[in-house]
């Protein structure tokens, strides 16, 4: 199918302008690209969640990026079942560089995307879609909360909604990202949304080719938000994220504390280079910078002279006078804040602070239960002055 096709012309509005409706969503091709590197232990379950999904036409790019265990056996059995698998099979680059790969091979009106050791539900692709065509214009991105998989593969496994599922309200729809500033606080989430191909095209859009995992979603987050026009959000989650163990975050941390700082900063530049001077996205950019710091220096010291550089860094490119006014950053990280870059100690409202932490404490408790909340509460507490750097 071309994309001229996926629109058929409906009569005349009341301004005697053309609306654009979609065609039959079941008729749309997706391609959904999923990046593997050695994912045997999990790829099974991947490949079944997508072949299995209700939205039956599909195109199936696995990416085998030099994987050294039995991944790519396994994809050629599935493919050997189902003809709507393509298989590259590609050196060792990472995953910025397999994801731009997998976008230059397809050919959907769609882009999806699929971690390897995560799953879907079956309704996913047609249930956004189908979402979709009720929109009189055609829509860029669609965008759905996750599942977090807590303590994953272990007897204690939890499925969990997300940070932002019943969060995110706008009075219209479809929107741009200013009208739903929560989306760019949270996890990047790139694989619980799907683009439109012709908008990532027309922008330029890939993603940067990082070595290794690398976070190399977070630039693309911010890029494909802050470029589109026509954003939509169905608050259903069908995306299923096997979560890190808290010792992998750690050793993560411990063992690649620029990662976070470097993918800030190139954030920043996109937010920068398409002129964007918002104050409610400049202050979620910032928070966001808050929290990747304060999981580096949780297992760091924010004296090593390496620390120190990459804190002066990110906080010289933030406003003072937007960090000291934004109540989701805490008082320590502002007075961490105002010490690295050498200026007075800030007057900060405990009580500003204190009523966002209450109502993110609320929200907790409808969101993932009181179980999830007092964990969530008590991981906090225990770390906070860690994450402050003491402050």
């Amino acid at each position: 199918m071309t994309p001229s096709s996926y629109f058929t012309y409906a009569p005349t509005d009341k301004n005697g302008a053309h609306t654009q409706r979609p065609a039959n969503p079941a008729d749309v091709l997706v391609s959904v690209i999923i990046p593997i590197y050695n994912a045997a232990p999990f790829l099974d379950q991947a490949l079944d969640s997508v072949q299995a999904q209700t939205h039956k036409n599909l195109e199936i790019i696995c990416l085998n990026d030099g994987s050294t265990d039995n991944s790519l056996d396994i994809i050629r059995a599935h493919a050997a079942r189902d003809e709507r698998i393509v298989i590259i099979d590609k050196q060792n680059q990472g995953y910025g560089a397999t994801c731009n790969r997998g976008l230059d091979e397809a050919h959907g009106e769609w882009i999806a995307i699929l971690e390897p050791d995560d799953w879907i539900e079956p309704g996913m692709y047609r249930d956004m879609l189908s979402f979709a065509s009720t929109f009189n214009e055609p829509v860029e991105i669609i965008k759905t909360p996750y599942w977090r998989i807590s303590l994953p593969d272990t007897p204690r496994q939890r499925k969990l909604n997300c940070s932002y599922k019943k969060r995110v309200h706008v009075d219209k729809q479809p929107f741009v990202i200013t009208d739903a500033i929560h989306l760019l606080h949270h996890h990047p989430s790139i694989w619980s949304a799907i683009y439109r191909k012709s908008f990532l095209n027309e922008h330029g859009i890939r993603f940067k080719p990082i070595p290794g995992a690398g976070w190399a979603d977070n630039p693309f987050l911010v890029e494909t938000l802050c470029r589109a026009q026509r954003i939509v959000y169905l608050d259903q989650a069908y995306y299923c994220y096997r979560e890190e163990t808290k010792e992998k975050t750690r050793a993560f941390h411990r063992n690649s504390p620029n990662v976070p700082f470097d993918r800030w900063n190139e954030m920043l530049d996109i937010i920068e280079s398409l002129g964007i001077t918002d104050e409610r996205i400049l202050c979620a950019h910032y928070s966001r910078g808050f929290m990747y710091m304060s999981g580096v220096i949780e297992e760091n010291d924010p004296d090593d002279p390496a620390i120190h550089a990459q804190l002066e860094r990110m906080f010289n490119r933030m406003n003072p006078e937007l960090v000291y006014q934004y109540p989701r950053i805490s008082p320590g990280c502002r007075r961490l804040y105002a010490e690295v870059r050498g200026l007075p100690k800030p007057n900060v409202s405990h009580l500003q602070y204190a009523s966002n932490l209450l109502e993110q404490g609320v929200y907790n408790l409808r969101n993932i239960g009181i179980y999830g909340t007092l964990d969530s509460l008590g991981n906090y507490l225990i770390k906070y002055r860690r994450r402050t750097g003491g402050r």
